[in-house]
């Protein structure tokens, strides 16, 4: 019975240990997603002259995880025809932020990015994609590096917190 305990605890730190070696692995992956997202987004101010719900729906046929669902929450806000812009960036925010591994900080970017969508003429709005560009590349450089860092230390600690778990209780 004790040896069913102990592959219990093992298994249990060992999946924890890859699930946080997940989170670090998905952050670059879903940050490249997002700045397509954006720069689609340039395209269809820029070019496409089509309402931001239809291009946020679009958007969200395109991509796909959470960013795909970022933008279908907010094309849906913005469809109802119950909020503005802004609230409808906020939605898919609220969303984003609790599905995606994205930290505060790019969540950040986007808040401030959505409190300018839809306020400026195409040039200032291409402008202010732009901007959000720069800085989710600085934020993408910082996540390639955390998951140089940290992606194996996680499973490697996870790993061993059970090992020294079944030691320490056996």
């Amino acid at each position: 019975m004790s040896w069913l305990g102990a592959v219990c605890i093992f298994i249990s730190t060992t999946w924890i240990g890859f699930e946080l070696a997940k989170k670090v692995r998905d952050r670059p992956k879903q940050l490249r997603q997002l700045k397509v997202g954006l720069q689609s987004l340039e395209a269809e101010i820029m070019y496409g002259l089509i309402p931001l719900d239809e291009a946020f729906l679009h958007l969200s046929r395109q991509l796909s995880g959470p960013v795909a669902e970022f933008f279908l929450y907010a094309g849906q806000s913005l469809e109802a025809s119950v909020s503005s812009v802004q609230e409808a960036w906020e939605n898919g925010l609220s969303h984003l932020s609790a599905s995606s591994s994205f930290k505060k900080e790019e969540i950040e970017i986007l808040r401030q990015f959505g409190a300018t969508l839809g306020r400026h003429d195409r040039e200032n709005q291409q402008k202010q994609i732009r901007l959000a560009l720069a800085h989710l590349e600085r934020e993408l450089a910082e996540a390639n590096e955390a998951q140089l860092k940290h992606e194996k230390m996680y499973k490697s600690l996870g790993i061993l917190l059970g090992l020294l778990l079944i030691i320490l209780l056996v």
